[in-house]
């Protein structure tokens, strides 16, 4: 009895502890979702390495733009329609490259013209001024990306500075005179090629900063007109070009008539003084001749001479 007690009490031991250990389990199991959630979404655990990623893309580069144009204004008055203008282009931080102005004459109207270089961020406001200075007839404004162009001149630019600090560090520390001048050979051949590209980036940089715009006054419409599209009209603006030619033809040979009609006035009294001169010379010439003595001939002695009678024969 003893025995079967002691195992009665054994086997009761052994099974709360299977319970216990199942209910260890079971809570475990329960809570292990909740462990491994963060690693239940595919890549959720590498979500902070992808924003920073992100966050060092490289932001797209500036856009350089080169900006060029021409605008046609109708003023009462050009000539100081382009002073104004150019006040206006002064105030907004640029500058006049060229400048030309006519006044009018009894042939021809006043007229003008001007090279503006404005600054990029000022262009539209400046070019709006300048059109309230007439009425604008024609605006022509064109943009040109240079972007692509300016980054391969930084790259250049960037790898000849380090090839140029290099070979400096060499010369440096050359050893023998051979390598001295051999790095020296290179650094000014690398140097000049810096400086070629350095300018060309300076040139690009102004370029891109100050905008060229040509402005053009007068009192007419000076706007070009297009060209022919069609044959006919080809055809028309090639006869009208042919009278032109014509025209202008006789033009230029009445004109160059007076200078004919001069130029033989010219050419025959050079030819009368040419004329009289030689007829002064020629007598002085004819008296300056002598005439050449006439030896007496000598009569030959083998000869009889015929004065002498002739003697008998005895």
């Amino acid at each position: 009895m003893k025995r079967s007690l002691i195992a009665a009490l054994a086997g009761s031991l052994v099974l709360l502890a299977g319970c216990g250990a199942s209910d260890g389990g079971s809570s475990g199991g329960a809570q292990a979702p909740a462990v491994d959630s963060p690693m239940s979404a595919p890549g959720a655990a590498f979500a902070p390495e992808a924003d920073s990623v992100t966050r060092q893309a490289p932001q797209p580069a500036d856009r350089k733009e080169v900006v060029t144009g021409q605008i046609f204004v109708t003023a009462s008055d050009p000539v100081e329609a382009a002073r104004r203008a150019v006040e206006v282009v002064e105030d907004a931080g640029g500058r006049i490259d060229n400048r030309t102005e006519n006044p009018a004459t009894d042939n021809t109207p006043a007229s003008s013209s001007l090279t503006a270089r404005i600054p990029a961020a000022e262009l539209t406001a400046t070019v709006d001024s300048i059109e309230a200075l007439g009425k604008v007839t024609s605006v022509s404004i064109s943009r040109d990306d240079v972007t692509m162009q300016y980054q391969d001149l930084d790259a250049r630019i960037g790898a000849l500075q380090a090839s140029v600090d290099r070979l400096r560090a060499l010369i440096a520390g050359a050893g023998n005179t051979a390598d001295l001048i051999e790095a020296e050979s290179a650094l000014s051949s690398r140097q000049g090629e810096l400086d070629s590209l350095t300018s060309q980036k300076n040139y690009l940089a102004d370029q891109v900063e100050l905008s060229t715009i040509t402005v053009q006054f007068s009192t007419d419409d000076v706007t070009p007109s297009p060209g022919p599209d069609n044959f006919v009209d080809g055809l028309i603006a090639g006869w009208h070009s042919l009278v032109d030619a014509l025209q202008n033809g006789v033009v230029s040979l009445g004109r160059a008539i007076p200078w004919l009609g001069a130029l033989f006035v010219g050419a025959g009294l050079v030819y009368a003084v040419v004329r009289v001169v030689g007829s002064r010379t020629r007598p002085s010439r004819a008296a300056g001749i002598t005439q050449e003595p006439v030896e007496p001939s000598v009569p030959d002695s083998s000869e009889p001479d015929s004065s002498e009678p002739e003697t008998k024969r005895t």
